[in-house]
């Protein structure tokens, strides 16, 4: 960046790029501490990635069902109506989405289930499907879980900006059974809890068995995969030999380097010194991350002179969807609410998007390389990694730095892994894990 030739924005844009640089050496450092975090989640030892178990085998292919789901997500509710048709194949019979309200992510633990409930309540009355009579519900839960069995977690703690008190450590599927109880529902059987990243592998798995990853990118982010059993020494009791989903957890690694924006960041979010890694990845962080950065560069006088930037002055005005705006956009400072800036300034804006997301890019490729390498250390068989999210799915060049990581990692090698979009992966994949059932032998296990 050139910018307009002045000796100070220009050491500031250089340290600024050294700040935000991932090497392949950064990444080989970041793989290798990732699978000592491995290791020690996996044996119950303290570690930042929790390695949930989540008792979800993997699909055939050739099951059928049919099940309803209900999927919270970052901002979303979804509620649906889901078929397995035996070939690898999930019919969406009809889906149903709500808008969440910001003021339920703070609401008490009652009015946040009494919503949900509600959703699934209206669901059914609009599809023709208030009989009264029994239905399977997958429950979608996109938090971090401690499961006992398929049928029951308890939060470990919040994430994606929900603070809502009275939930953490209680199990989430007694909660809304006792809300749909609420609603007079009490025919309805919550026949799986899966997250969205367990839901995604599940759905990508179910249609082809070299599915082996699922991974979320979007608001939040995180990934699961199936370990063998034996290698998940905190599971005891009757848990079936064979393999089993293991919910990583990745948003909490925090072995990584840090630079002074991330810790500025951090210091402003409720969790500060948790979510390190998501703080650096998600949709949730990425355009304040830009924002502090634009900030502050136009307070030292060595950007936007002379531009109104009132519109980035509030924190988390600005989105990862604007920054996907300004990337593209032959007016980026306008796409991002700041008017009367110069050419010039608007090109630093785009490359000051463009750091923090080739960033978080690499970042999340070096991220899915330390999982398939975990499983596979020589990459001696092809793998598919199911993708859902909006920044995966939207924000321009994002999955072509996740490659090129690969590529620096790997070589020739990375041709063998495959990136497969798997949309509303969430919703569906909890309705697979219902049908395919618990990875157990005869009874419920335990960890």
């Amino acid at each position: 960046m050139n910018g307009d030739a002045d000796p100070c924005r220009e050491g500031f844009l250089s340290s600024l790029r050294d700040e935000f640089l991932v090497s392949r050496d950064d990444a080989r450092g970041m793989i290798a501490d990732f699978h000592e975090e491995m290791r020690r989640g996996l044996a119950g030892r303290p570690s930042s990635l929790s390695m949930l178990p989540t008792f979800a085998g993997r699909p055939r292919g050739t099951e059928r069902g049919r099940s309803l789901f209900l999927d919270l997500g970052g901002t979303n509710v979804r509620v649906g109506q889901a078929a397995l048709d035996g070939q690898g194949r999930v019919e969406l019979a009809a889906v149903e989405r709500t808008v969440l309200p910001r003021t339920i992510m703070s609401a008490s633990a009652t009015e946040l289930f009494d919503f949900l409930a509600g959703c699934v309540d209206r669901f059914l009355l609009e599809r023709g499907l208030d009989d009264r009579r029994p239905h399977d519900l997958a429950f979608a839960f996109s938090f971090p879980l401690e499961q006992s069995s398929l049928l029951s977690g308890r939060l470990v703690n919040w994430t994606k900006g929900f603070t809502v008190p009275g939930v953490t450590g209680e199990d989430v599927v007694a909660l809304l059974r006792a809300a749909l109880a609420r609603r007079g529902r009490e025919g309805i059987r919550i026949a799986a809890l899966a997250n969205d990243a367990v839901g995604t592998l599940a759905a990508g798995s179910y249609a082809d068995p070299a599915c082996d990853l699922g991974v979320i990118l979007g608001t939040g982010t995180n990934a699961c995969y199936y370990e063998r059993t034996e290698r998940i020494e905190r599971c005891r009791g009757d848990v079936a030999v064979g393999e089993m989903i293991v919910n990583v957890e990745w948003g909490n690694f925090d072995r990584l380097r840090a630079n002074p924006w991330d810790e500025l960041l951090d210091r402003s979010t409720h969790n500060a010194g948790r979510q390190r890694l998501e703080k650096m990845i998600s949709g949730m962080y990425l355009g304040e991350l830009a924002r502090l950065v634009i900030v502050k560069a136009a307070a030292a006088g060595l950007l936007l002179r002379g531009a109104n930037h009132a519109a980035v002055a509030t924190p988390h005005a600005l989105t990862a969807e604007r920054l996907a705006v300004a990337v593209r956009s032959a007016d980026p400072a306008g796409a991002v609410g700041i008017e009367g800036a110069a050419p010039a300034d608007g090109a630093v804006v785009a490359w000051i998007c463009r750091l923090v997301a080739v960033r978080a890019a690499r970042l999340a490729g070096a991220a899915i390389a330390a999982v398939i390498s975990w499983r596979d250390a020589n990459l001696e068989r092809g793998h598919v990694v199911a993708i859902d999210g909006s920044l995966f799915e939207r924000f321009p060049g994002f999955r072509e730095n996740m490659r090129e990581m690969l590529r620096e990692l790997f070589g020739p090698r990375a041709a063998g892994i495959e990136f497969r979009r798997v949309r509303d992966g969430s919703g569906m994949g909890a309705a697979v894990v219902a049908v395919v059932g618990p990875r157990t032998g005869g009874g419920a296990g335990a960890c």
